[in-house]
């Protein structure tokens, strides 16, 4: 599978990548020997890129995945995770926390043990964040690192965290430095700001919406910062777009699924599946290098190299554009 270096590293990713999300049981439960059979398969099909993150199950996703990569080559994979929450007991003192995280939607990973998750974009903040992710993960190193869900704290990220994990890049002890979440803006501030490597851009650059392309892109084309794509299809939406289907993990509103079902009738006039193009999209950007997907199992990872593999005839971009569902400068 082709490979991109990550800014100017040496850490290099696949095009195609496992997000780690869904190993930990998100809205429904995956069994543990189904998500270690899911991560040894993504391996064995050439994605040697994942992603996961302490919110995941709240450290169940990095448990598994330290399962599954227990035995395996540590050259042959690389592995990111993230920073600026930690994981306690829900007991009565971290429930009283004034950073106690409140809006973690109790559906979303129904299997979690009871835990809180406090916000925490502190130099003392992230290391401990970094250092029990490797326990759990069972590694002394990840690759690559990202300041993970920074609204409403940018500051502390900018002035804190970020110097914090500059100094574990200059000592070698971690290869990148990137900063994932939602907002467009707000990373293209950070690209800006600060010297990091890789943005990972969450549902903001893909077939249905592209609000990365007006300055986040562009920042980072010109500084030479790479870009990984998270939520491809949306939360879901890109996958069959009916009605109640998620987008940004609540129903779609109706005129989110009407674009949806539109972008579904020109893929359907050429015979490409919706999820194809919605994974092919990003990656014809010159600054994105991967795309993450969620798969649940063995099943779900073949599926999307299926999808990968499958070429896409420049028509279906050319009528998407003449649709004017995808814009020109694409």
């Amino acid at each position: 599978m082709k490979t991109h270096r990550i800014g100017f590293t040496d850490v290099r990713v696949t095009e195609l990548a496992l997000g780690g999300g869904s190993l930990g049981g998100m809205y429904a439960p995956v069994p543990a020997p189904q998500a270690v059979a899911t991560v040894r398969r993504a391996l064995d099909r050439g994605l040697r890129y994942i992603d996961t993150a302490p919110h995941y199950a709240a450290g169940i996703a990095e448990r598994r995945l330290g399962d599954a990569l227990a035995a395996e080559d540590r050259a042959r994979y690389t592995l990111s995770t993230k920073v600026g929450r930690l994981l306690r007991p829900a007991d009565r003192a971290h429930l009283d926390h004034p950073d106690r995280e409140t809006d973690v939607d109790p559906r979303l990973y129904p299997d979690e043990p009871p835990t809180v998750r406090i916000r925490d974009f502190t130099r003392d903040g992230v290391l401990r964040a970094l250092e029990e992710s490797l326990t759990r993960l069972g590694l002394d190193h990840v690759d690559i690192v990202y300041l993970h869900d920074t609204h409403h704290h940018e500051r502390l990220a900018t002035e804190n965290a970020f110097p914090a994990l500059a100094e574990l890049r200059a000592q070698s002890v971690i290869g990148a430095i990137g900063v994932g979440l939602n907002d467009a803006a707000m990373l293209t501030r950070f690209v800006r700001g600060l010297d990091l490597d890789v943005v990972l851009c969450a549902g903001r650059y893909t077939l249905l919406e592209q609000p990365a392309l007006h300055e986040l892109l562009p920042a980072c084309e010109q500084r030479g910062v790479s870009v990984v794509i998270g939520g491809v299809y949306n939360s879901g939406l890109l996958v069959s777009p009916h009605p109640g289907a998620p987008y940004d993990y609540t129903p779609a509103p109706a005129p989110v699924l009407a674009r949806a079902r539109r972008l579904n009738e020109v893929c359907r006039a050429h015979a490409v599946p919706l999820r194809a193009a919605a994974l092919h999209f990003p990656l014809r950007h010159p600054s994105v290098v991967s795309v993450l997907t969620g798969c649940r199992s063995p099943q779900e990872v073949d599926d999307n190299v299926i999808l990968y593999e499958r070429p896409i005839p420049q028509a279906l971009w050319d009528d998407l554009e003449s649709a004017g569902l995808v814009t020109g400068a694409v």
